[in-house]
């Protein structure tokens, strides 16, 4: 039973109660009782600050040091500012944080090396490198955690470089590293593939007994595994003493890593098998791992399973399975997540959130994906980037050209990621004279064009049928022409039926790209469409010489929770019969409506009849067949292709969206299609 507390209580007496009521770890409580005190000494301000930070409520920590500073009525000592710093360090604010490094100057502690160690270190969380360097200047002597500090900072900013050099002058200041210090600097010699170093750092970790810590190992195994030496990485696991959960994610991760997606699944097995418990981050590990490595449904299926074992997915979980719905088209599933980051309130994270935007956007739903992200209450570049991108590849040029706009009034620099998306809404939308200036801008935001956005370029002027222009960017260059480029400038000589520049754009494509079945498809098809028979013939037959064959066209969409998948001709479907025959019927009432089946993308040598027959069977067609079909009531129905849409299915579809009175939206290899109405979003230019 709790005593009640009386209404003021006098300093000494307060502080007497209140440690136990900490220690007890009722910060409810002891706020109460703290908030009664009429004076608190200094070292009840202290420990309250300390207790604030211990139970992950860094904000509160902070804010009762600025309380205390507040009321003016002692100065602070050099503990009180102490727990002050470890509270901003958790909270990771630089604000705060250049507040409280004045205060340690003010007062006259920052010549206190334990004080100057926290105070670097504050700085390192809060991302603020100069501030870290600043206090370690000032310090009058220096040790290992002074260093390790530094270099932690750096290495917490991305300064890999000068973490590496800090860790070598640390050295030569005659300061050994303990094995703090090497488990903060081993993670830059993984992202910068230092492996002579990081062998180096193993071999001084063994020689000084740091051998068997976990910290240190489970940083070791981590670096072998960036480095691609993966035996070494399975040693080194293997000759743990104590394998803890942060290991065991570090080798599954290793895996995962170099792509070796069943090892990882195999080692996940086995930890559970001894009963390692397994907590948020091996789930996390473990989903965002099968996502990297391709394994798209398993990682859903993960999910699944992980809420089946009590878990509730965190915004890391959900970021990293999003990504898999996009992947797999699942717009179901991505609703479904949705809901959950809805239910739990998860859409504080901006990175979830961002995520979300894509998911919609790849699943071919841009309206949400625009709802969500006009909700968004902080946009960074990532997030700018990823809806421009999105407006770009469902043709929407204008309104990536206003995003773009709106981005920079906003404040945010665009970055490179973010000119090829503006470029490529341009190309997809014939805005030429808006992505030459787009592209002509980009010095003055300090980004210099790279091949991608030459190759952007290329393709605005070539799809506007600019196609001596277009050659003239690919000859003026900086940098060699990519086969972005001179496949950009093949694919306007198909549109605009420029052979010359055809002949010259598919020369260099051979050279680059060999065995890519599609330039000589392509270059084929110009001739074809040239009434050039044997330029045609010639390159089919250096196909079959080279064994170079067309990967076969593939179409798939879904339908509740299953994907049904089609190739052309596919009669492996259990509603074959029906799509066949609505094929049939439906093709009957496009051509009342306007539509003419275009032979010409049949190269085989048939009569009328059966090329129309040939025409019927695109895998696409079938698709969205079986799609209308199965509608249910829906408005809408999302088919999805591995290849370009051929033009004779895009005219088809087109009419058939208008008999049928829905929308249908087609996503091929290069962009969205959103047919209704019997007009299409791209305005037949793709």
């Amino acid at each position: 039973m709790r005593l009640k507390l009386p209404a003021n209580i006098s300093p000494h007496v307060g502080e007497k109660l209140l440690n136990p009521v900490l220690n007890s770890g009722d910060l409810s409580r002891a706020r109460q009782l703290f908030d009664k005190i009429p004076e608190p000494n200094l070292h009840s301000w202290a420990n309250l600050i300390s207790a604030y930070t211990k139970q992950n409520l860094p904000n509160e920590a902070v804010k009762l040091y600025f309380l205390f500073r507040k009321q003016n009525i002692q100065l602070p000592d050099r503990i009180l500012l102490l727990s002050a710093a470890k509270a901003c360090a958790a909270y990771a604010d630089l604000t705060k944080a250049k507040e409280i490094h004045e205060d340690a100057v003010r007062f006259g502690y920052l010549s206190d090396l334990t004080l100057g160690n926290a105070l670097i270190n504050m700085y390192g969380k809060c991302k603020c490198c100069d501030g870290a360097q600043s206090v370690f200047n000032e310090l009058p002597v220096k040790d290992v955690i002074s260093w390790t500090s530094l270099l932690s900072s750096y290495v917490n900013c991305g300064f890999l470089g000068e973490a590496l050099q800090a860790f070598c002058k640390m050295g030569l200041n005659g300061l050994r590293p303990n094995a703090v210090t090497l488990s903060s600097i081993l993670p830059a010699c993984s992202v910068m593939k230092c492996l002579n170093l990081g062998r180096q750092i193993h071999g001084y970790a063994v020689k000084d007994g740091f051998g068997e810590n976990a910290f240190v190992t489970s940083a070791l195994v981590d670096m072998y595994a960036s480095c691609s030496c993966l035996a070494d990485a399975q040693l080194v696991f293997d000759n743990m003493l104590v394998r803890d959960i942060v290991s065991w994610n570090v080798i599954v991760s290793a895996y995962f890593l170099n792509g070796e997606s069943e090892r990882a699944l195999s080692r996940f097995g086995k930890m559970r098998k001894q009963g390692v418990p397994i907590n948020y981050d091996s789930w996390n590990t473990v989903i965002g791992g099968c996502v990297q490595n391709g394994e798209n449904t398993l990682a859903l299926e993960l999910l699944v399973q992980m809420q089946d074992e009590g878990f509730k997915p965190n915004h890391i979980t959900i970021t990293s399975a999003l990504p898999a719905c996009s992947n797999l088209e699942s717009l179901r599933k991505g609703k479904e997540i949705h809901a959950y980051i809805f239910r739990n309130k998860i859409f504080t994270d901006i990175t979830t959130t961002t995520a979300l935007v894509y998911m919609y956007a790849k699943c071919g739903e841009l309206e949400l994906s625009s709802q969500i992200f006009n909700i968004m209450p902080r946009k960074d570049a990532v997030a700018w980037n990823t809806i421009i991108i999105a407006n770009a590849m469902h043709g929407r040029g204008e309104e990536a050209l206003l995003l773009f706009r709106n981005m920079l009034i906003s404040g945010v620099k665009p970055n490179s990621i973010t000119f090829t998306g503006v470029l490529s809404g341009c190309s997809h939308s014939k805005l030429v004279d808006e992505g030459l200036q787009v592209f002509h801008s980009m010095r003055s935001h300090l980004i210099e064009p790279d091949a991608d956005h030459y190759s952007s370029l290329v393709d605005i002027l070539s799809r506007a049928g600019c196609l001596d222009e277009a050659y003239g960017y690919i000859q003026r260059m900086p940098m060699k022409p990519t086969a972005g480029a001179w496949g950009a400038l093949l694919g306007g000589c198909r549109v605009y039926k420029n052979v010359d520049l055809a002949r010259i754009a598919a020369k260099h494509l051979f050279e680059i790209e060999p065995d890519n079945p599609g330039n000589y498809v392509l270059l084929s098809n110009i001739f074809v469409e040239g009434k050039l028979w044997n330029e045609a013939s010639m390159y089919r037959k250096i196909m079959e010489q080279k064994q170079i064959s067309k990967p076969p066209g593939c179409s798939w969409i879904q339908v509740k929770n299953k994907v049904h998948t089609f190739i052309a001709g596919d009669k492996s479907n259990e509603q074959s019969e029906k799509i066949s025959k609505f094929l049939m019927d439906i093709s009957n009432k496009v051509r009342l409506a306007g539509y003419l089946p275009n032979t010409d993308f049949v190269l085989q040598d048939l009569d009328q009849e059966e090329k129309e027959e040939v025409l019927c069977s695109h895998s696409e067609k079938l698709a969205v067949a079986f799609g209308l079909l199965n509608l249910k009531g829906e408005s809408s129905i999302r088919v999805f292709k591995n290849l370009r849409i051929c033009g004779d299915c895009h005219n088809f579809i087109k009419f058939a969206a208008k008999v049928v009175g829905i929308q249908i939206i087609v996503r091929d290899s290069l962009r969205f299609h959103h047919f209704k109405e019997g007009l299409c979003s791209c305005r037949d230019f793709w």
